[in-house]
């Protein structure tokens, strides 16, 4: 990715989605994870303090080795094993039908393929296992459409290929799984064509 990509834009990603707006959104996400979880685009893990007690174990998949850095602090001092599982989403170096659970926070935007990597989760899960996600997405609002088109190629420069306008619910979707739960919102203090949130919970059909 270059300098840029490989060594500002973790640390830029890092300061933008650990501000405190995004808080109730990871204590909702995380709420119900159990077991084995695998966790893709774990960033420099600010899900950590949101774990709960009936998290086992969590395979970190992150690409970057600075975000895996920045990290170091909170691995640490997780109650929770945390090891770095892969770097890649779309093709996860773990077994058929090996993990209880699955998260997604803020991840699906960047991606290259999200439907190849959410058919790479839904194959590591268990029969019954369940995708945790929150993303930002495509917003409800043609108006607000319309800026997230004109924005969306400077937003992939700018912070590593994120995309603001994916249909974060039809691709969960596409890859095989039922969404169960979902609350779609605006999140409170960000601008509308980046804060267009899918918060829920999805199974294997």
């Amino acid at each position: 990715m270059g300098f840029y990509g490989d060594h500002v834009v973790p640390r830029i990603i890092n300061f933008a989605c650990g501000m405190k707006m995004g808080d109730p959104q990871r204590r909702r996400v995380c709420a119900g994870l159990a077991g084995d979880v695998v966790e893709i685009g774990f960033g420099s893990g600010l899900n950590i303090p949101f774990y709960p007690a009936s998290v086992n174990s969590v395979a970190a998949i992150e690409p970057a080795d600075v975000a895996w850095k920045l990290a170091q602090k909170r691995v640490q001092s997780s109650p929770v094993p945390i090891r770095r599982s892969g770097l890649d989403g779309q093709s996860l170096p773990l077994d058929d039908d090996s993990f209880d659970s699955a998260l997604t926070t803020w991840t699906l935007c960047t991606i290259p393929d999200p439907v190849t990597a959410l058919k790479e989760v839904r194959r590591v899960l268990k029969p019954g296992g369940r995708l945790h996600f929150v993303e930002h997405g495509l917003a409800p609002d043609e108006n607000v459409q319309r800026w997230q088109h004109r924005l969306n190629p400077m937003q992939q420069r700018l912070f590593g290929g994120c995309n603001l306008n994916r249909q974060i619910v039809s691709l969960v979707q596409e890859a095989g799984f039922s969404v169960d739960e979902l609350d779609q919102f605006y999140e409170n203090g960000a601008p509308k064509a980046m804060g267009a949130l899918s918060l829920g919970t999805a199974v294997a059909r």
